[in-house]
């Protein structure tokens, strides 16, 4: 069981001045910061493409060496934060943001823009399963979804600074591919030392740790793959975003303006953030509906787009998407924070993430190899076509589940007559 030691007077923690409170504020800035770096790079992406010659193939591999990174630290360390606490993994995934900043803001040539991402993806690997379980368990709200729609608004806000401040400092400032990173590294550090003056939260029974594979606990099968499949919808169609979003404006809209590309994206990052503030209260069953049926329009407008080269359609992808992200990412964290104990929330925080991470990343790469043999208009109607498809298994998944807990519960037992079952 985690416990959190507020300190005492002469103990060893009675230099700290921030409590549970804190804790929690300083978990959701974890959060801002991994969405940060995250989208740090995304409005300069076509800069970078210019400067070295870089085709979309090789941006997208960039873009999701972020995701791979992930894919390979959360299975060694996503138990990590149920074993030691979640302050201390927190810290450690912080430090190597920073790190990345450094590495960005310094780079000469596109093999720095692999490293800065690997550092990022292992950063963010570590901190947002334990940033993402330390606002559940320090909830400092009387209602338990406050928590995970939180968590939707610090990634959405951080992501929408990231990219409208690129944009900015790469259209008016000295020096474009730097400042934003220099912002980034400066916000990591402040996050550290606000992390460092919160309470221990080690377990009491912390013992030495060694690596885990991630597992579920018995019974959460059915409700883990509904939760983890609203999260690849959010994470897929974002990951079109970020990686090509910069080049959809550029080639369909014939705008080359950074600052009103970072501003066009940073349109659904924001939506993201307002959306989720009106979550509170809605139940994740519901919001898991509403943000997958939701996604289906969004790709369609994606597409439209596409062979339009509209920018006002392009404005309507940004908002609708950014509602349908916010209600499948938010309905897919409460699912799992509601089902899973205490103990294992960690690990199933961090195994969700695994795979909506992994599906990002084959989203990008595969979205980029096909906008370099077919074009990008082309592998933006492929890619729409492939998510809605998935859309479509997900509510099939979805109306089943609702089907076989109905016919399970007490109520509907009850009124099944003598000598007959329920259906399956």
């Amino acid at each position: 069981m985690l416990t959190v030691d507020a300190g005492r007077p002469g103990g060893p923690d009675s230099w700290r001045r921030l409590g549970r409170r804190g804790a929690f504020w300083a978990s959701a800035s974890v959060l801002a910061l991994a969405l940060w770096s995250s989208g740090a790079p995304s409005v300069l992406y076509p800069i970078y493409a210019e400067q070295w010659a870089l085709s979309p193939a090789v941006v997208t591999a960039v873009f999701a060496t972020y995701q791979l990174a992930l894919v390979v630290v959360l299975p060694l360390l996503g138990s990590l934060s149920d074993q030691i606490g979640r302050r201390l993994v927190m810290i450690w995934g912080v430090a190597l943001i920073a790190a990345s900043a450094v590495i960005f803001a310094l780079a000469p040539n596109v093999t720095f823009l692999f490293v800065g991402r690997v550092l990022q993806g292992a950063g963010t690997g570590l901190a947002i399963g334990a940033a993402s379980a330390s606002l559940v368990q320090n909830n400092i709200s009387g209602n338990p979804r406050f928590a995970n729609s939180l968590a939707t608004i610090a990634t959405s806000t951080g992501l929408t600074l990231a990219l409208v401040l690129s944009g900015a400092f790469a259209q008016f400032a000295p020096l474009p591919l730097f400042w934003s990173y220099i912002v980034l590294l400066v916000l990591a550090v402040a996050a550290v030392a606000a992390l460092a003056a919160t309470p221990d939260d080690r377990p009491a029974d912390a013992r030495r740790w060694r690596p885990q594979a991630l597992r579920l606990a018995p019974g959460l099968r059915r409700t883990f793959t509904i939760a983890t499949l609203s999260v690849c919808l959010a994470y897929s169609v974002g990951a079109l975003f970020l990686s090509l979003g910069a080049y959809m404006i550029r080639q369909f809209t014939q705008t080359d303006d950074t600052l009103v590309i970072g501003a066009l994206l940073g349109c659904s990052s924001a939506t993201i953030g307002v959306t989720a503030l009106l979550l509170t209260r809605v139940p994740a069953h519901t919001c898991v509906w509403v943000g997958v049926s939701l996604t289906v329009v969004s790709l369609a407008l994606m597409a439209a787009v596409a062979t339009s080269g509209s920018i006002v359609l392009f404005l309507a992808w940004c908002l609708v998407g950014g509602v349908a992200y916010s209600f499948a990412f938010t309905g897919g964290l409460g699912l799992i924070n509601r089902a899973a104990a205490e103990h294992h929330r960690g690990a199933a925080l961090s195994l969700l993430y695994l795979f909506a991470y992994l599906l990002q990343a084959a989203t990008a790469i595969g979205a980029g190899a096909l906008a370099t043999a077919n074009g990008l208009d082309v592998a933006v109607s492929i890619a729409a076509a492939i998510l809605t498809g998935l859309c479509v298994a997900v509510l099939a998944l979805m109306a089943y589940d609702a089907r076989t807990t109905r016919s399970d519960s007490p109520e509907h037992r009850s009124r099944v007559p003598a000598g007959r079952t329920a259906p399956p």
